[in-house]
């Protein structure tokens, strides 16, 4: 059972990150589910709290990413949604967890573990 769901969108050699206020380390958006909801109605209700003026094109699961982070010892369970297509203006809903959010290079930033994983697999050199 997964308890989170990540967004992963591309265009033009940048992905779209957001970064978190509270440690200002960048990541794929999207969050925790809620009690009885699916991946993907998690996603879309992520989506619109954390960046609420984004459009997404089809969504399709990639990848299930069960693991444990080595620092921290927590135990990470994803669902990662690959979107075809996202548009439209780049507003932060949420800027309690949320400071920034941009089109990026995928290399030369500070990630999350979950985050750096998704890019590598994604994203390889």
């Amino acid at each position: 059972m997964t308890k989170s769901s990540k967004l992963v969108a591309a265009k033009k050699g940048r992905i779209l990150l957001v970064r978190r206020r509270r440690d200002k380390l960048w990541m794929f958006p999207g969050g925790r589910k809620q009690d009885g909801e699916s991946e993907r109605k998690c996603l879309h209700r992520e989506i619109r709290e954390e960046l609420p003026k984004l459009k997404l094109g089809e969504l399709k699961l990639w990848k299930e990413v069960k693991g444990k982070n080595r620092e921290t010892g927590r135990r990470m369970s994803d669902a990662i949604f690959v979107a075809k297509k996202a548009s439209g203006p780049l507003k932060i809903g949420d800027k309690k967890e949320i400071d920034k959010v941009a089109w990026r290079k995928p290399r030369g930033i500070r990630l999350t573990a979950t985050s750096r994983y998704i890019r590598d697999k994604l994203f390889p050199k």
